[in-house]
């Protein structure tokens, strides 16, 4: 860099730094030079030195608080402290602004290797120059935008398919899909791809009016006292992920409906406690977290093959709450 613009290496940290005084125009150089070769400083002044990278691995997730990817982050940092690797967690509140800027810090520092769960609507072509030169790049639950990568996701329209005809075998044929927003997300699109399917399979017709989205608790409870006025009302409800599920329970007491047939998708800490007990597709995050990782440590021992993409099976897990039958 400092032979680029011809000048010391100390007037460059300053600059970079804002750390001393330096003449505009000597400025103004450095920084089209950062323009121009896609700079970014290095934090860690040892990596600086020896040209190294960290020995940390940086995970960036859109909700922390969300027990699915608290699990994953478990399984991802149990297999990489086996190799003396530390996980840096971090999250981006679902914004894709703020994972790019998550993301940049994290090469910044100059991590061995880097988890995305993205989120929707970002573009990670940006990502291309660190995917090229070899640096461990694995995107998590949802695939990349714009980028072909290693990509870890659960088996989402075989499950929703799974827990849906499930519904349909006790005899239901007025069955709700409460999926997340947007309605463009990778896992939702996929959710209701299996749920469409198996209404198609058990003969049943896709009624529009069922279909309904919320993202958190509050708003999937909403979304229910909806489903549940209308005038041909369902008599189950397929909620396609953990938050929709947290949501329709409280709903379902409030309005005394136990005879409503209710399967999740993800698993929840307490669904055996719930009278009655919570049907789940659930899918394995800890097996995820840890595929990850497998995929990543992989291209740290030198793994030049083309990008792939695991896909980690879910199961039934049938409880009491799924296995209502439609009302006489």
């Amino acid at each position: 860099m400092a032979e680029r613009v011809g000048t010391s290496a100390k007037t460059v940290s300053r600059v970079l730094n804002e750390d001393g005084p330096v003449s505009p125009a000597t400025r103004e150089r450095v920084l089209a030079a950062v323009a121009e070769l896609g700079f970014r400083p290095d934090l860690l002044a040892r990596t600086m030195r020896t040209g190294g990278r960290d020995a940390t691995v940086g995970l960036i997730v859109p909700e922390i608080a969300n027990p699915f990817f608290g699990t994953v982050a478990s399984g991802i940092g149990t297999a990489v402290r086996d190799r003396g690797l530390t996980l840096l967690l971090a999250s981006s509140d679902a914004g894709p602004e703020k994972e790019r800027t998550l993301v940049n810090s994290f090469l910044a520092r100059r991590v061995s290797g880097l988890v995305v769960v993205p989120a929707h609507g970002g573009d990670h072509r940006y990502l291309r120059r660190e995917r090229t030169s070899g640096l461990p790049l694995v995107f998590l639950d949802r695939p990349a935008s714009g980028l072909t990568a290693d990509t870890v996701v659960s088996a989402n329209s075989e499950g929703a398919r799974a827990g849906t005809a499930h519904l349909a075998a006790r005899g239901h044929r007025r069955i709700a899909f409460l999926g997340d927003r947007p309605a463009a997300l990778y896992t939702r699109k996929e959710r209701l791809r299996g749920y469409r399917a198996a209404l198609a399979e058990a003969g049943l017709p896709y009624d529009r009016r069922l279909v309904a989205d919320a993202h958190g608790a509050e708003a999937a409870a909403t979304a229910v006292h909806r489903l549940l006025a209308l005038s041909d009302p369902p008599t189950a409800l397929f909620t396609a992920n953990n938050l929709a599920s947290l949501g329709a329970l409280p709903a379902l007491a409030a309005a005394g409906r136990r005879d409503v047939a209710l399967v999740g998708f993800d698993d929840l800490p307490l669904a055996g406690v719930v009278e009655p007990g919570l049907t789940v597709v659930a899918p394995d995050p800890a097996a995820m977290g840890s595929a990850a990782a497998g995929h990543l440590l992989s291209r740290l021992d030198g793994d030049g093959s083309a990008a792939r993409t695991t896909t980690v099976a879910t199961r039934l897990v049938p409880r009491g709450s799924g296995e209502l039958g439609p009302p006489d």
